[in-house]
């Protein structure tokens, strides 16, 4: 393999098969993207607020529908080859991707900001209960942004490097933390009633979908690496499922052992002061590369003469600066928002693949592509605006409720409508 090869991340073209990568170690780069602080955080809360049996159960069933639309879109990305914001140019346009591009890309590039302030947030809390020692929150969410963004500029193989050691080592420490509180604990306490407000099983599972289903719908970003459709389809539901579940369910038994929703405290508590840290730093640094990842294939398609690598420098950069000035405290209802507007695209490029005409998804014929796609485009308003009135105020209207998950409301909006209008406008072609 050159040296070209290796570096180059094939953001604006279809990956070459003869560096397509097996299910496994795909895998195990969605389990690393699923391991962070919000399902370990999301996990906690569902511990304290329902009793074991129906906060794993509510786990389980949110991850399967994560599994099964992150399989679906994961198969759309392996059998293109394309990211996720260059499969919109089938849908929207050459033109009409562009403003799907930067769509992808300023909601990749938000979370990376709220993300990596989240991480300084709990690496305050730890460095000041273990060592007495005051960091700003500044600091740390500039050394854990510069941290993060040095793997995404190396593209998806460096992503998949970090990914294959690190994973063994987050079970392992979280491994050694249920051992340990097991050992210190005993089980009695994983059966006592609640302690928190209930949460209903629709809110929960809701929550447990929420969460993460951004994520499946970038999955192309990671599945056009597969070496097949099946190794592609196999990998996303494993990661999805697994990444997803895997931190929550441990939370949750962790919380109610513990009694406690705080799991930086938690490890302390345990006497793991250093795999606290370690946890810490390695799940928020394997998600948030990947959040990364997605910004600069986004504006790849936008700025296609500037390299990949400046790209992810600078969106890098610009979010770490987001994240210094504390926006993350005041930057999760503009995600919450947008999130809605994210949801529509993997419906819209499922439906359209699937179910409406897979033969035009061909590189070779993009170049002549229409410039505007309209009916794409109004699916995709139309499916916003559902997610909208699906929304509790103050970020919706709250009109009426479906999923009670506003963004799984809007893929399966976009989905049925594309597949819809999309035969009955090649009926009258």
């Amino acid at each position: 393999m050159t040296n070209e090869s290796k570096s180059h991340d094939y953001e604006r073209e279809p990956v070459p098969m003869h560096l397509r990568k097996g299910w496994l170690s795909m895998s195990l780069v969605w389990i690393a993207i699923g391991i962070d602080l919000s399902a370990m955080f999301l996990g906690a809360e569902l511990g304290a607020g329902m009793n074991l049996t129906d906060s794993l159960t509510a786990t389980m069933i949110g991850s399967v529908i994560l599994g099964i639309i992150g399989a679906l879109c994961a198969y759309v990305g392996a059998k293109t080859g394309l990211s996720t914001a260059m499969i919109s140019r089938f849908l929207f346009g050459n033109r009409g991707a562009l403003i799907v591009s930067v769509v992808l890309g300023i909601f990749s590039l938000g979370w990376f900001g709220v993300q990596a302030g989240f991480f300084a947030s709990n690496m305050q809390t730890a460095f000041l209960k273990l060592w007495n020692i005051d960091l700003s929150l500044g600091l740390l969410s500039f050394i854990g942004g510069m941290l993060m963004m040095s793997t995404a500029i190396w593209g998806y193989r460096s992503i998949e490097r970090l990914s294959v050691w690190s994973v063994p080592l987050l079970v392992i420490f979280i491994g050694v933390a249920f051992y340990t509180a097991i050992h210190t604990q005993g089980t009695a306490a994983i059966w006592e009633p609640i302690s928190a407000a209930p949460i209903p099983m629709g809110t929960a599972i809701s929550l447990v979908i929420g969460i993460f289903i951004v994520g499946t719908i970038l999955s192309p970003d990671i599945a056009r690496w597969a070496r097949t459709p099946k190794h592609a389809i196999i990998a996303a539901f494993i990661g999805f499922f697994v990444g997803n579940s895997f931190m929550t369910v441990i939370a949750i038994f962790l919380s109610r052992l513990m009694d406690t929703s705080d799991l930086t405290n938690i490890f302390i508590m345990l006497g793991l002061g250093l795999p606290a840290i370690i946890v810490l730093t390695l799940a928020q640094w394997t998600t948030n590369t990947n959040n990364l990842y997605s910004a600069s294939l986004g504006f790849s398609v936008v700025f296609k003469r500037v390299p990949k690598k400046w790209i992810t420098v600078i969106a890098g950069l610009i979010a770490i600066l987001l994240a210094v000035l504390g926006i993350y405290d005041r930057f999760l209802s503009f995600l919450n928002v947008i999130t809605m507007f994210v949801s529509p695209i993997g419906g819209i490029y499922t439906a359209e693949y699937l179910l409406v005409d897979r033969k035009k998804f061909t590189f070779e014929g993009l170049d002549r592509n229409k410039k505007w796609i309209i009916r794409s485009l109004v699916v995709w308003v139309a499916a916003t605006f559902f997610a909208y009135m699906t929304t509790a105020a103050p970020d919706g209207f709250g009109l009426f409720q479906l999923t009670s998950v506003p963004a799984l409301d809007a893929f399966i909006c976009a989905f049925v409508v594309q597949w819809i209008v999309g035969k009955m406008m090649n009926r009258k072609g």
